[in-house]
């Protein structure tokens, strides 16, 4: 079975925590700072595989978690960065941001890599915020966190060969026949809720792969059953054989099907009114086959269509069938891939805040107060300061003067509240 969707979370690793910590060494009572700054934590990296062929792989863990960078040590010893995580993808995997909708990579080819989340810087070292005033600093940085955003897989499904027609035709049984494929085969419709694929492989050393597209039925550009899931598929095919019950045991018209299955493809996508098409008039060993056939060859052939009589149960026709596919795919080029518009530009960090009221409560929120205060150790005057002057330096001491806040006041960053002082 094809799995060519797949719905996954990534969250890149942390940074590792810069740390506070003094010199002592004999005969050196109180050395200087000598805290290390902290590894950067591990990104998260999509990189394809030739050998995979689906999403299979994303089934069932949807949630990857990338390693935090080691915490900084003392002799101003940096700590490790964490090993990228890799997840190996097959080609011709689209990755979509869940929340823009946007393609953000397409990978294609083999070795290609892209990085969809990066790990968190490390936090810096007390030894780093030494200055001529401030020889002793007891505070240190934090690491950043690493992205984390939801995003969506999507195989381009890679088939030379697509078979179409009604559910209940025979397509998955010619599928299994002609390659290693084993779909499942019933006799009921819509057995085939998703796209089996498989490779042909003839005598003559030639090879193609193809694809069972799940039945096709009136109304399926408007997104009838799985019309547009299943639509989606036959676009990436350049010939398709349409497979058709000949034998008419159902009470359908094979000639009518061939038209309401045609009709639903031109009105998803005009170009695939003129893909080529090889028509398959199965079940030729049951009873009216034969003279449905002859009406079916003469009125298509008319038409510039080649038919050719086959019984997929019993392994009759399908060589010829599919030796004339393998001579029409030499003469069809195969189409470009096409280009995805947007690459992925990470977002420059958001430094924008916002303060309001509730009662008595000035709130400050926003992405930028959220990296300063994982800087600040609040139990150390020093790192107070660093952080009194951080929110002078980005305006937030003004504007909450002019807001009218009074000393004593309280102000709430998240889940941290502390007093106001001038």
């Amino acid at each position: 079975m094809l799995v060519d969707v797949a719905r996954i979370k990534v969250k890149a690793g942390k940074g590792g925590n810069g740390i506070v910590s003094f010199r002592r060494e004999k005969y050196i009572a109180a050395g200087g700072p000598d805290g290390g700054d902290g590894g950067k934590g591990a990104d998260i990296i999509f990189r394809v595989d030739q050998s995979m062929s689906t999403l299979m792989d994303f089934r069932y863990k949807k949630s990857y978690n990338a390693k935090p960078g080691e915490n900084g040590g003392p002799s101003n010893r940096t700590g490790r960065g964490a090993e990228d995580l890799v997840i190996k993808v097959p080609p011709g995997t689209i990755i979509k941001d869940i929340n823009t909708g946007k393609a953000i990579a397409d990978l294609t080819e083999d070795g290609e890599k892209f990085v969809v989340a990066k790990g968190g810087r490390g936090g810096r070292g007390n030894a780093r915020f030494t200055t001529s005033t401030r020889q002793i600093p007891r505070f240190a940085e934090q690491g950043e966190d690493g992205e984390e955003r939801e995003i969506l897989l999507e195989l381009k499904l890679i088939a030379d060969v697509g078979l179409i027609g009604y559910p209940n035709v025979g397509k998955s049984t010619i599928l299994s026949i002609m390659t290693s494929a084993k779909p499942k085969i019933a006799d009921y419709h819509f057995t085939t809720l998703e796209p089996n694929l498989g490779v042909v492989m003839l005598d003559d050393g030639a090879s193609f792969v193809l694809a069972d597209i799940p039945g096709l039925i009136e109304g399926a550009h408007e997104g009838a059953g799985l019309g547009h899931q299943f639509l989606r598929h036959v676009e990436r095919t350049r010939v398709l054989v349409h497979v058709l019950d000949v034998s008419g045991v159902e009470g359908r018209d094979p000639i009518e099907d061939f038209r309401t299955i045609n009709s639903e493809l031109k009105q998803f996508n005009e170009k695939l009114s003129i893909r080529r098409q090889i028509v398959a008039a199965n079940k030729m060993d049951l009873p009216d086959a034969e003279e449905n056939f002859i009406k079916l060859k003469d009125k298509l052939t008319a038409e510039g269509y080649e038919v050719f009589p086959i019984c997929a149960a019993i392994d009759e026709g399908l060589k010829e069938v599919f030796y004339r596919v393998n001579e029409l795919l030499k003469e069809i080029p195969k189409e470009e891939e096409p280009i995805v518009e947007e690459e992925l530009v990470y977002e420059a960090k958001d430094d924008s805040w916002n303060i309001r009221r509730e009662g008595e409560i000035f709130v400050i929120e926003g992405d930028v107060i959220k990296r300063v205060i994982r800087k600040v150790n609040f139990d150390d005057t020093e790192s107070l300061q660093y952080f009194q002057r951080a929110m002078n330096k980005l305006g937030i001491s003004g504007k909450l003067e002019k807001m009218g806040i009074q000393e004593g006041d309280t102000v709430q960053i998240y889940d941290i509240e502390f007093e106001y002082v001038r």
